[in-house]
């Protein structure tokens, strides 16, 4: 379930969570979550297991060394690669075909509405290579050539 997030993650997801008490098994979430009392009271209160990525030499109580042996779990490395392919998977295939390392924008509508139109624009392309049984990465310049006059773009956004 995609929910808008302006705010911290972890917070945020605590807050949408209150509902859906023995519905879920496990809340995964990226590096800011990485919290050893927000851990503990995932478990206690909401009966579901957080699953994020620890920082390093930040292992001094026992809480945190409890919670880090969780995390080091192979089933649990697993849950949280998924990650990258079930939750966010549109901004990694775009930013895959298009080789970008990073991409500013400002605000959230413009990244809602570019990255959807992009993304769409991917996948109808994506799926026309497939039909014709070409490699379905190589859309960059079918993509690039169906994109209106970059001038126009820029006063739109």
């Amino acid at each position: 379930m995609w929910i808008r997030n302006s705010a911290n993650e972890a917070k945020r997801m605590w807050l949408e969570t209150a509902h859906l008490k023995g519905q879920i098994d496990y809340v995964v979430m990226d590096s800011k979550a990485d919290d050893a009392d927000l851990f503990r009271e995932f478990q206690r209160q909401r009966k579901m297991k957080m699953i994020t990525c620890c920082r390093t030499n930040m292992d001094k109580t026992p809480n945190r060394k409890k919670m880090i042996a969780f995390m080091k779990k192979p089933k649990h490395k697993k849950i949280y690669r998924e990650r990258s392919y079930k939750v966010e998977p549109m901004q990694g295939l775009v930013k895959d075909i298009f080789e970008l390392d990073r991409c500013w924008m400002r605000g959230d509508e413009n990244n809602r509405w570019l990255f959807a139109a992009m993304g769409l624009t991917v996948q109808m392309h994506q799926l026309q290579a497939f039909k014709q049984g070409r490699s379905t990465w190589n859309v960059k310049e079918l993509v690039l050539d169906k994109l209106p006059d970059p001038g126009l773009v820029t006063k739109f956004i």
